[in-house]
């Protein structure tokens, strides 16, 4: 592996990329609720490299009103998903951009095998490839558990969690005082709906990467910030670090 993981150590402020020349191209793997988006970000910002994730692409596209754009919105608008060769061609375009020189920490993407074989080719066409998957693993009940324990205030749009990040007041937001809300998505007969459909399509890809010997198991249980310590003594451990 080209990373010297260790050039960073954990608790350095996680703004300024190490020094030298090494790149840093993670993918992050993980059921719904398991916490992607909050550690990729975390780790994004330890290594100084984009966080790098389609839905973030996507709406960057559509607010520049560009020719990909407008083909994505084409699909958004029509209720449809967007197609995996429109999908690739959005995140090869963003990995081309001069902040991705030095390394990317990609989350949400690839969802299928067929859009990890797509990936595997833009990275061979421009000579570059993966450091790591990190897999965060957290089994069905706790994320079931933990997603239903998320409330959103409707007002502001602030963010909570009952047991993580609980409001002072119960059911208040501390900022305008509304009743806090739990989204749809975060009710349990919609949460295994989406566990269901990510178990048929992307599960898969665990294998997939492991029999590469990219793949980094992490445990998801826990509080984001013992994750994370987690999950940066994990990376230490790779081989080639």
């Amino acid at each position: 592996m080209r990373v010297s993981w260790r050039r960073v150590g954990f608790g350095d402020d996680g703004v300024n990329p190490p020094e030298g020349d090494e790149n840093v191209r993670l993918v992050f793997l993980g059921p719904p609720g398991a916490g992607k988006g909050t550690q990729a970000k975390a780790v994004a910002a330890h290594y100084g490299v984009p966080h790098v994730s389609s839905g973030d692409i996507f709406r960057r596209e559509i607010d520049r009103g560009s020719r990909l754009g407008r083909r994505i919105r084409s699909y958004l608008d029509a209720g449809h998903l967007v197609p995996d060769d429109v999908t690739i061609e959005a995140i090869a375009s963003r990995m081309d951009q001069a902040d991705c020189a030095r390394g990317w920490v990609l989350d949400g993407y690839p969802r299928t095998e067929a859009q990890a074989e797509a990936l595997d080719r833009v990275l061979e066409a421009s000579q570059r490839e993966l450091d790591a998957v990190v897999y965060l693993d957290l089994d069905a009940d706790r994320i079931v558990k933990r997603m239903g324990g998320r409330r959103v205030c409707p007002q502001c749009g602030r963010p909570y969690h009952l047991v993580h990040m609980p409001p002072r007041d119960d059911d208040r937001c501390d900022v305008c005082g509304a009743t806090l809300v739990a989204r749809e998505d975060d009710k349990p007969e919609t949460v295994r709906q989406r566990l269901a459909t990510y178990q048929r399509q992307t599960a898969p890809l665990v294998d997939y990467y492991d029999r590469r010997g990219l793949l980094v198991r992490v445990s998801g249980e826990g509080s984001p910030d013992e994750v994370r310590v987690r999950l940066f003594e994990q990376l230490e451990t790779v081989e080639g670090a």
